[in-house]
């Protein structure tokens, strides 16, 4: 498990990057991914992500590198060709989780 520095904790910044990798084959393997983005550096974490009620393959993952290593990465690999598929690499973009539960009426409730 990744833990950032004091120093990264303290100016509020992390020195990982994640980036999405999109337009995967659904036979790719963590290690294959993981050997991919290798060639440019370290990689922290690789996650590849399956339908959740299948289990099967959804074509697209995480690869989480330090910052100038996922640069690089995302430069040299956008776009190529792996296993017939053009990967499509960039920046991970936060996003809010769609969640059950919460107020759905909009508003405070009044009584």
């Amino acid at each position: 498990m990744y833990l950032p520095s004091l120093t990264a904790l303290f100016h509020g910044y992390s020195a990982v990057t994640k980036l999405y990798v999109g337009n995967l084959p659904f036979t790719a393997t963590e290690e294959a991914v993981r050997a991919l983005f290798s060639k440019h550096g370290t990689v922290e974490k690789v996650s590849l992500i399956n339908d959740r009620d299948t289990g099967r393959p959804r074509g697209f993952g995480f690869v989480e590198m330090s910052n100038a290593d996922a640069s690089r990465a995302m430069q040299a690999l956008n776009g190529t060709d792996f296993d017939g598929r053009s990967l499509k690499v960039n920046e991970a973009q936060d996003r809010e989780r769609s969640g059950g539960g919460g107020n759905r009426g909009g508003g405070p409730r009044r009584y």
